[in-house]
């Protein structure tokens, strides 16, 4: 892990991160252009359409091809068997295993390993044939391009120093980094609407940043440290609504737990869900308050009250990039339009590998007066 995530850690490197960013804006901005006043839109829908094409510009260099809608087909119904997988937490070592749901599974599973693998074969043949443009600025590209230290320890695995990944190892780090950046952010920002939609004062002071920050035109990111209040909206909505909303980590040795001794190679399953909507960490828990993120606030509580990116060694490798493609895609939309919800009662949070909204997110555009972005 330690190998992979040092390999893997310069495509979020603060130089890349710029590169993405006005992509990002460029998407989001293309997006609000084509709603209508008084339209109805399934913002959860097109939270994650917005995203998926945000993660084939940046992580793919590509538009929404067949292929990239594909990989989103297939990781959404790999969503819809969750349950399965967490009682199996082995599935994949049963292949012959009698189940229709695990079947699906394999199914599913192979063909987005094919799919993924024709990117990559595709992308080296582009790059052998191009060797000036080898690097092209996405991550599918430096992936391929990359290569360990000649005193990396990885030698002991069978790999030399200057070696690079595997096909199987690149198509592994995509996946992961393409549900990681793609269908939480998307999730993340769904939720964010609901909660401003419910929360006219949150919704009145977002604005009037917006509105001062950017004097009607576009984010880019040198806006992004002068947008605080924005970044505390899409906080609070992943307090109450975490997209990863459980994980779950194994001991390496012993851990003394209140009463309790436990063994090295427990697993342990936590949610973020459950506490950060506890009471002991946040007054009126239930209530969206943005100021709960001022950084006053976050320092007066303990470290791992809030934790929406996980902690630690393995914490997520990409968590930059969502928070900056999360905070200019809300301000871009934001600086146009209002969004009020139709339902007639709460959304309902479906508990999958992410959080999902069970039934579609049915939101009415509303332009916004005094912006002339």
């Amino acid at each position: 892990h330690l190998r992979q995530r040092k390999l893997i850690q310069p495509a979020f490197h603060r130089q890349r991160i710029a590169a993405y960013a006005e992509k990002i804006v460029d998407i989001a901005a293309h997006t609000r252009d084509r709603w209508q006043p008084g339209e109805t839109i399934d913002i959860a829908a097109a939270s994650m359409s917005l995203s998926l094409e945000s993660v084939a510009r940046t992580l793919f260099d590509t538009e929404v091809t067949n292929d990239v809608r594909s990989i989103n087909d297939e990781v959404s119904l790999i969503m819809g068997l969750y349950n399965l997988i967490v009682s199996l937490p082995r599935l994949e070592s049963y292949p012959h295993l009698p189940i229709p749901g695990a079947r699906k599974f394999r199914r599913s599973r192979n063909r987005l390993h094919r799919i993924v693998d024709r990117l990559i074969h595709q992308r080296r043949s582009e790059m052998l044939a191009d060797p000036t443009h080898r690097d092209r600025g996405d991550l599918l590209s430096m992936l391929i391009v990359s290569r360990y230290e000649p005193t990396d320890p990885a030698s002991a695995e069978g790999i030399s120093g200057e070696q690079g990944m595997s096909d199987t190892q690149i198509r592994d780090e995509v996946l992961t980094i393409f549900l990681a950046g793609y269908e939480t952010v998307a999730n993340a920002l769904g939720w964010t609407w609901y909660c401003l939609s419910q929360n006219p004062a949150a919704e009145f002071t977002l604005h009037a940043e917006l509105d001062r920050v950017l004097t009607g035109r576009l984010p880019t990111l040198a806006d992004y440290r002068n947008l605080p209040y924005t970044e505390q909206v899409f906080a609070e909505s992943m307090r109450l609504y975490p997209p990863a909303w459980a994980m779950g980590r194994m001991s390496t040795r012993p851990v003394t737990l209140g009463p309790y001794t436990i063994p090295a190679g427990t697993h342990f399953f936590f949610s973020q869900y459950i506490i950060q909507r506890s009471a002991q960490y946040f007054t009126d828990p239930l209530r969206f308050d943005p100021a709960r993120h001022t950084p006053e606030a976050r320092a007066a509580r303990p470290r791992f009250a809030y934790f929406p990116f996980g902690g630690g060694s393995r914490q997520c490798i990409g968590e930059s990039f969502a928070w900056m493609e999360g905070v200019l895609t809300l301000a871009t939309i934001a600086s146009r339009w209002r969004l009020t919800y139709l339902g007639d009662a709460p959304p309902v949070p479906q508990a999958r590998i992410t959080l999902r909204p069970r039934e579609p997110l049915l939101m009415r555009l509303i332009p916004r007066s005094s912006s002339s972005v």
